[in-house]
């Protein structure tokens, strides 16, 4: 019993440290952060012990974390959906955006249904502006119909956020696929981000799946590219 407590001990200040260091800007959005074995012995604990810490700071949305790759700092004072996966957009400026929410309504994909054989969807569309109300990201997400999201439409989303919805409902991704491409806005993108029709825009489509390789979202998001950046790691670093 000791022993546990120790334990638990420790692994509660190895998660307070980096959030407090995560939360005042220490560690910046996109920075990544101390390996397992450094972290590991900094803290005299296992590397299961810091591997599950760092769960507790992905469930926190405060960081994300790749294997083989390390975990990197997602929060930057505003609390945001993982809308684009590992090549993840980052904010260039660090200001502070608004999210709201555009409509909740019953879809249909023909191709996701081909593919994931699921037959209705849920669609939740958003769109996020910058601190002078100017549209930065314009996100449209399918979820599948299941009978825990069915009333979605009427209820809306848990504490306004779809990641939170997700969860409540026994959907978590493990993976997934992603398209990074680029598009000229058409009149109604346009006038909802409050841009010039035919501006051209980031446009990332990703797909994530739960352990069982089912469909927990599709996300597709219009992205300011003079706001957002691709960063892509991959294989061994030197």
């Amino acid at each position: 019993m000791y022993m546990y407590e120790q334990v638990g001990g420790k692994k509660k200040r190895l998660v307070g440290d980096l959030v407090d260091l995560i939360r005042s800007g220490q560690l910046a959005r996109g920075e990544r952060l101390p390996g397992e074995n450094q972290l590991a012995q900094q803290y005299s604990v296992s590397r299961g012990t810091v591997r599950s810490a760092l769960s507790e700071l992905q469930q926190q949305d405060l960081i994300a974390t790749e294997t083989g790759v390390g975990s990197f700092v997602t929060f930057d004072g505003v609390a945001l959906d993982q809308s684009v996966g590992w090549a993840r957009a980052l904010s260039s400026s660090g200001s502070k955006v608004t999210t709201e929410l555009l409509g909740i309504e019953r879809a249909e994909d023909p191709a996701l249904t081909s593919r994931f054989g699921v037959d209705a969807f849920i669609s939740v569309r958003r769109l996020r502006r910058d601190e002078s109300g100017r549209g930065v990201s314009l996100e449209n997400a399918l979820v599948p119909a299941i009978p825990a999201l069915a009333d979605l439409p009427e209820r809306g989303l848990t504490d306004d956020s779809l990641t939170d919805t997700l969860r409540e409902a026994g959907l978590y991704l493990a993976g997934g696929e992603q398209w990074i491409t680029a598009e000229w806005l058409d009149e109604t993108s346009a006038k909802l981000l409050d841009r010039r029709a035919g501006e051209f825009f980031l446009r990332a489509t990703r797909i994530s799946l739960d352990r069982s390789s089912a469909l927990v979202e599709q996300v597709v998001s219009l992205l300011d590219p003079a706001r957002f950046q691709f960063h892509l790691v991959f294989g061994r670093q030197p």
